[in-house]
């Protein structure tokens, strides 16, 4: 079991049932997935750096992401519905747990200028999204192996029934976020 994990079991899901006066564990909210996802808009003219974002990601998240393709057709983007724009990863169980433990202590901590995430970027239904800048930031990534930075944006999606329900969880489960 995730170390991670095994602080959400037990201590966040006590702490939670005493503050917000849970009378049964499963009431707790709980980690549902994480996304991980990477736009890929120079794929339309250079295929090859789909590769890099299919490789950058499967390294991330220990698993093998699937290519987004485009829905519809967008002349002004030269965007055909069908194209490969993106890839995206679902992480669950136990690698959703070790990812969020890697993404809290390790990699938000090595972002430039990092005074801690967002509190405000909740969905009104207790999900969380932050967006990093580049993939360099995860110790995985070799710098010297990558053909461009790319962002990617993570949504951590959660059984809260309210943002605040959600922020207190993603606070135990260690969360840096920044202060008003």
């Amino acid at each position: 079991m995730s170390r991670l994990k095994e602080h959400y079991r037990e201590n966040v899901v006590p702490q939670m049932m005493r503050e917000q006066g849970y009378r049964n564990v499963m009431e707790a909210p709980r980690l549902e997935k994480i996304v991980v996802n990477v736009g890929v808009g120079e794929a339309l003219q250079n295929a090859r750096a789909l590769d890099h974002a299919v490789q950058d990601i499967a390294i991330i998240t220990g698993q093998r992401p699937i290519i987004t393709r485009a829905k519809k057709s967008i002349a002004t983007f030269k965007v055909r519905a069908g194209n490969p724009i993106g890839v995206k990863a679902t992480l669950r169980g136990e690698r959703m747990y070790d990812f969020l433990d890697r993404l809290c202590n390790i990699a938000l901590a090595r972002e430039r200028d990092f005074r801690g995430v967002s509190p405000d970027s909740f969905d009104g239904r207790g999900n969380y999204t932050v967006g990093l800048r580049e993939q360099l930031v995860w110790l995985e990534i070799n710098y010297d192996s990558i053909d461009r930075a790319r962002g990617m944006e993570i949504t951590i999606v959660t059984t809260a029934k309210s943002d605040e329900e959600g922020r207190r969880l993603l606070e135990l489960l260690g969360m840096p976020f920044a202060r008003r």
